[in-house]
């Protein structure tokens, strides 16, 4: 997926940016980049690998190389970026987040009116944000560029560009799956994915750009270039699972949702009578942690951390590229608080359940060390759709996630007809569901939250939150 920051002052913007942009690490885990303008050397960039190392080890030299009075900074999953590009429309850097699935087509389409070149990476693959630039090149200016390029792309695109003047114009996606802050401070002006980085350095919320909005920043103004549309689908995940705890969309905090939204989970296993006599309730950590506090609140049971992790040296279990290594990192990392195991009924609250590859580990771990039972809730629905607007799920293939492969196993491809009935607990499908994935992965109880508290958590109309992964609805 990817974040990204851009400042444009009246002073040097580049420690602005080098917090900012590191600030969005938790979206990322590939690439790191910064660009710069400055009055007299013009535009600068560069750019590091960051899958062994955090954003600023790699650029701690920064202020020695960089300077200038505006500048962006991007967190990549994918491609290097920002780029450096040069067209009619000037010299410019550009950095895209979000995730272009049709590329491949306008690759094509593109090569065969133009008959021109694209830089071609190991195996022949074209760097996105090279090829949302190719887009928007094509228009007479940034605007109707901007558009045409959000247009042609099938996935999400949300654009942040550093002019040849010093000014920053900065695009939020057409249907604003992703957010897009801008801030104010004394001095200039700000844009950014997560709200709370703004925060911490001083800028205050100006607004949060609608779907589709692109404004320009200068230090001294923001104009509207275009204006929102009206229709937005919001990612849900942004709250249950990747969002910054301190970051709020569209108004929602993602640490008070996460709250209410394990608050809910208790509410139904109170209504039900499931889970009873638990000793502990507990998050799988991270991002399933806060979840779990509010499950705790709500049902009286204590909170605890029966493991912790080790972060140190492993910042992020997903840092490996294969899953095998994936698996082993997450392994390693978990150290056991043995007396808070032993003979304990345990409930957990992980963020979601993708594969339940490294779920079946953990939870065999803690049987390992004396669990007496382990209960899993998931603080959102079965996953049963992998993610075409932004790669959430990083499933090749549907039948990668496990309640797809559960299904098959149950009812064959037939069983995809009835996807709704195996997402609600209530149904005899719903129970076979949760019963074999109980089988698999060695829980004593399993519940997911339903699409119904996912939305009463958050607050926003259904119609404004994509929820595509869990039911395919676009």
């Amino acid at each position: 997926m990817g974040g990204f920051f851009g400042a444009v002052c009246k002073r040097d913007a580049i420690t602005d940016v080098f917090f900012g942009t590191d600030y969005h690490s938790h979206l990322g885990t590939r690439r790191g980049g910064m660009a710069a303008w400055d009055p007299e050397t013009g535009l600068q960039r560069d750019i590091h690998n960051i899958e062994n190392s955090p954003f600023r080890t790699k650029f701690e030299k920064v202020w020695d190389e960089m300077k200038g009075t505006s500048a962006i900074g991007c967190i990549s999953d994918y491609d290097p970026q920002p780029l450096l590009i040069r067209s009619h429309l000037g010299t410019y850097a550009i950095c895209v987040i979000g995730v272009i699935k049709n590329s491949d087509a306008i690759i094509r389409e593109y090569l065969s009116k133009t008959g021109d070149h694209f830089d071609a990476m190991t195996g022949g693959a074209v760097n996105s944000t090279e090829l949302a630039a190719a887009l928007i090149n094509q228009k007479s200016d940034f605007v109707e560029g901007i558009r045409f390029a959000q247009e042609k792309i099938t996935g999400t695109a949300s654009i942040l560009i550093l002019c040849d003047d010093g000014s920053l114009i900065a695009a939020r996606d057409k249907l604003g799956r992703l957010p897009v802050v801008i801030g104010k401070a004394e001095d200039g002006y700000c844009a950014t994915f997560e709200s709370f980085a703004m925060d911490k350095l001083g800028y205050a919320k100006v607004k949060e750009l609608g779907p589709g909005e692109i404004v320009s920043l200068t230090a001294d103004s923001m104009v509207q270039l275009a204006p929102p549309g009206e229709k937005m689908r919001i990612c849900s995940f942004l709250w249950t699972y990747y969002g910054y705890p301190n970051s709020s969309y569209e108004g929602v905090n993602v640490e008070l949702m996460r709250y209410r939204n394990g608050e809910i989970l208790a509410e139904q296993d109170q209504w039900s009578g499931n889970a009873e006599d638990i000793d502990y309730v507990s998050g799988v950590p991270d991002s399933g942690t806060p979840h779990a506090i509010g499950y705790a609140n709500r049902s009286h049971v204590p909170f605890s951390r029966p493991f912790i992790k080790y972060t140190p040296t492993w910042a992020r279990s997903f840092m490996p590229t294969g899953q095998s290594e994936r698996n082993k990192v997450a392994k390693m990392k978990q150290i056991p608080v043995t007396e808070l195991i032993k003979d304990k009924n345990l409930l957990f609250v992980d963020d979601s359940i993708v594969r339940g590859t490294q779920l079946k580990e953990t939870v065999e771990f803690l049987y390992d060390n004396g669990a007496k039972s382990v209960h899993m809730r998931s603080a959102c629905p079965p996953i049963m759709y992998a993610c075409k607007y932004l790669n959430f799920s990083r499933s090749n293939s549907e039948m990668e996630l496990l309640a797809r492969r559960i299904i098959e196993e149950l009812e064959g491809s037939e069983g995809f007809e009835h996807i709704d009935e195996y997402s609600d607990t209530n149904t005899e499908r719903g129970k076979k569901l949760r019963q074999k994935i109980c089988e698999k992965l060695n829980f004593a109880s399993l519940e997911f939250q339903s699409l119904e508290g996912v939305v009463k958590a958050i607050g926003l109309p259904k119609c404004k939150l994509c929820t595509y992964c869990w039911n395919g609805e676009e």
